[in-house]
């Protein structure tokens, strides 16, 4: 389990994250959700061990993140920031290639290969793999950054589970790979993975996360299961923006219309 514990962050004396608890437990898909300058991204640095907090602790496994090998880190979890600036003329293949890296000397040639296909495949960019990267749209080359990181935790030890850690990963994606893309993630939490998704969607959010925590101000303002924080009274307080909450017919999970 990744564990962050009283986390804080401050540059100078303005707080970026106060406090903050919060856990990516092998198996759930949690959903962070917040308004913008809220703290998301600065805590999922902090989670990746990109960002060494102000005050308290992230672990893995118990022990603290600092005191990880960078590579057997790297096999255990991946990191899909908001953006990735690549010039250089790499194929979508090569790039996606890059997140095998961690494995080499461990897996052979062929298992490199199918976790490659396999995660071109999953993030339906199967058909990018022989194009320029750089000429690729934004939402093409989110596709392509997605199978990178799929390639980079696939192949994980069975007795330890990986970690997917997720920094808006539907920004710049059509409808249809929007969803896409979470159910990806919402399989790979099903099948053991831990899941952590930074969205503004609040209503993917609701259909896919087993968890929501919601930042306001660098601080959690309530964590749970989506139909008890996703309600009009905590999205009001947090977004300062009325909505309704529809009943799904399907399941228990709100559908959230803003008014």
């Amino acid at each position: 389990m990744i564990r962050a514990e009283a986390v804080g962050v401050r540059i100078g004396r303005v707080p970026l994250l106060d406090g903050v608890d919060l856990a990516v437990a092998p198996g759930r898909f949690t959903a962070v959700l917040g308004p913008n300058g809220a703290g998301k991204s600065t805590l999922l640095r902090c989670l990746a061990g990109e960002r060494s907090p102000s005050s308290g602790t992230i672990s893995l496994d118990e022990a603290p993140l600092s005191a990880w090998d960078l590579v057997a880190l790297a096999r255990r979890r991946a990191v899909l920031p908001q953006q990735v600036t690549l010039d250089f003329p790499l194929t979508g293949r090569e790039v996606v290639t890059l997140g095998r890296a961690p494995h080499r000397g461990v897996a052979d040639a062929a298992a490199d290969h199918r976790a490659i296909a396999a995660a071109l495949d999953a993030a339906d960019a199967t058909d990018l793999a022989d194009r320029s990267y750089p000429t690729l749209s934004g939402g093409e080359q989110q596709r392509i950054q997605f199978a990178r990181v799929l390639a980079q935790i696939s192949g994980s030890s069975t007795t330890a589970p990986s970690y997917l850690l997720l920094d808006e990963p539907t920004a710049s994606l059509d409808l249809a790979h929007q969803s896409a893309i979470l159910r990806v993630a919402r399989g790979l939490a099903d099948a053991g993975t831990g899941v952590l998704a930074i969205l503004h969607d609040l209503n993917q959010a609701a259909r896919f996360a087993d968890e929501v925590v919601l930042l306001r101000r660098g601080r959690v303002f309530a964590a749970g299961p989506p139909a008890e924080v996703l309600t009009a009274a905590t999205v009001e307080a947090v977004f300062g923006c009325a909505v309704e909450i529809i009943p799904n017919p399907h399941s228990d999970r709100p559908f959230l219309v803003p008014i």
